[in-house]
């Protein structure tokens, strides 16, 4: 009986081991995790890019697991750590990435429109940058490329030091808005596709009734990150589905209700970290000089 039961456990380790080798090689490759900053919570994930990392799970033949973070520090801790292998990310945050993890861009997300405005109110006799010494801006959240450090890189460029030559302001988009028609400031930076579709929808102002009075350069792309531990052949292997399938992924990344920023986009698959030195200006200007610490 012993000896039955050995044959038996041998036959089966045996048909295991036939089993295991006739497996594809993808297949006993680890899970890779993907992570987006700006996005806290699985479910939300799941909910804005659930499609997007099925399709590229698809196209590389592994398995792609969403894994959500709470922040953008966290986030690099995690490529530091291996804990994930890709991230989407916005231009501020990957000249951190790069500087504390040697992150590699795999692909660059090109938005249309993607650029800084400093509005005013047409009829205020603000002309220009200069007219805004002494007087207060409202920008957005402290650390955001467009919302934050382009504005404040709109008015060190044409003269001005944005932290001694005016008051400026953190707050949210609607806000922003709000205190702009109601002349609780002189000024408003904001990402022009936002300030377009606020001036849309407005109801008690005229289009005319605002009035730009200086604009940054299109701004570099979100971009898609490999840790640096990330084997070369398998980014290789992403860039070229990216490109082949370019149409396929920005539909994916449609699907979500909150990508709607994306629309209209077109994925770059040749980035250079030179194409960031714009931002690493705007860190400057903001006084974070070592680019390893997200503005606060």
């Amino acid at each position: 009986m012993k000896k039955m039961i050995r044959n038996i456990a041998s036959a089966l380790l045996f048909a295991a081991a036939i089993f295991t080798c006739a497996m594809p090689a993808t297949a006993g490759q680890k899970t890779l995790r993907f992570a987006v900053t700006d996005i806290e919570g699985l479910e939300m994930l799941q909910r804005e890019f659930g499609a997007f990392k099925d399709l590229l799970s698809k196209k590389m033949g592994v398995d792609i697991e969403l894994y959500p973070v709470p922040n953008r520090t966290a986030a690099v801790e995690a490529m530091r750590s291996k804990n994930i292998d890709f991230v989407l990310t916005g231009p501020s945050e990957y000249v951190v990435f790069r500087t504390l993890s040697d992150a590699v861009p795999v692909v660059g997300l090109s938005r249309p429109d993607y650029f800084c405005s400093i509005i005013v109110m047409a009829d205020s006799g603000i002309n220009n940058i200069k007219d805004l010494k002494g007087k207060k801006m409202a920008i957005g959240p402290v650390g955001s490329t467009s919302k934050h450090l382009a504005p404040i890189q709109i008015v060190a460029d044409n003269g001005l030091n944005p932290l001694k030559d005016l008051q400026i302001l953190h707050t949210s988009i609607d806000l922003g808005w709000q205190a702009l028609k109601q002349r609780d400031v002189q000024a408003w930076g904001m990402t022009t596709d936002k300030f377009n579709k606020l001036r849309g929808k407005e109801k008690d102002f005229e289009p005319g009734a605002f009035k730009v009075i200086a604009r940054g350069p299109d701004l570099p792309n979100d971009v898609l990150l490999a840790g640096k531990h990330v084997d070369k052949n398998l980014v290789k292997k992403m860039k070229t589905a990216f490109s082949k399938s370019s149409a396929e992924f920005v539909a994916a990344i449609l699907v979500g209700s909150d990508n709607k920023k994306y629309e209209g986009m077109k994925f770059i698959p040749e980035i250079k970290d030179a194409d960031y030195n714009y931002v690493r200006s705007m860190y400057r200007t903001a006084g974070y000089t070592k680019f390893s610490q997200f503005p606060e």
